[in-house]
């Protein structure tokens, strides 16, 4: 059986005047976006032209919601109620599911960014928040995950998941991303960066910070589109995957390739 796998980036960051990252030229490479929906990033004209964009190449539209921390990219702790992020959540999808309606798309599936990704691998409050925000909204989309207690949830709940793998951040022995805060979380090395994802979606591992090789399955691989190296390592992933025999797909067509994880 050929693998397949969803080349995924964050785009849809930059804000007002302020450009982040080249979101045209990714999008000639990748197969998914999770677009930025104004609570760390991005505001309603460039969400527009995001979406335009993926509707006009054929690539999956993904929500990218976060804590509404603007000043801090969203990669602040924030201590938020339940009942704040469920609706702050429903909030962002709906908004960005505006812009893909009047673009003659949808939003295929969510995928929480920065503190509030890290923190509904943790918190079961938070992660139930995110999930009842998606099943209100429609229980089709698909969940962005890492391994946690988002994951577990969500696949109790029903909900259809993706397992993301960030390809160019670091992972600790348990399998978790280790924080940004601590040195050598993000990579930078391209080669290397092509290497392990390569290494992630055909054997199934990642090597750890230390050196362990962690087992790791991925349905998705992420690039962070507001990286220095992010259009270069696009390429050159794409480029090894495929003669890696790898089939890039949206993130709902990895799902409905596998049957639907849930």
């Amino acid at each position: 059986m050929v693998p397949v796998v969803s080349l995924v980036a964050d785009l849809g960051e930059s804000f007002g005047p302020y450009t982040m990252g080249d979101d045209a030229a990714l999008l000639e490479l990748v197969t998914c976006a999770n677009i930025a929906c104004g609570f760390h990033a991005g505001d309603p004209r460039v969400m527009d032209a995001t979406v335009r964009r993926c509707a006009q190449r054929g690539v999956e539209v993904g929500a990218h919601p976060s804590f509404p921390d603007l000043v801090g990219f969203g990669r602040r702790a924030m201590e938020l109620s339940a009942e704040e992020v469920r609706t702050d959540v429903l909030y962002q999808i709906g908004a960005l599911s505006a812009f893909a309606r009047a673009h003659g798309t949808r939003v295929t599936h969510v995928v929480p960014h920065g503190k509030l990704g890290n923190l509904v691998g943790e918190r079961a409050d938070y992660a139930g928040a995110l999930a009842d925000a998606i099943t209100a909204f429609d229980p089709s989309l698909v969940l962005g995950v890492t391994a946690g207690v988002m994951q577990d949830l969500a696949e109790q709940r029903g909900l259809a998941t993706a397992v993301v793998g960030a390809v160019d951040r670091a992972y600790t022995d348990a399998g978790t991303l280790v924080p940004r805060s601590q040195p050598g979380a993000v990579l930078d090395d391209v080669d290397q960066i092509v290497q392990r994802t390569v290494r992630m979606v055909v054997d199934g591992t990642v090597e750890s910070i230390s050196g362990r090789p962690v087992p790791v399955e991925v349905d998705a691989v992420l690039l962070h589109g507001d990286g220095p190296h992010a259009l270069d390592a696009a390429a050159k992933i794409r480029s090894a995957l495929a003669e890696a025999g790898v089939q890039l797909v949206g993130m709902s067509e990895v799902v409905r390739a596998e049957g639907g994880r849930a």
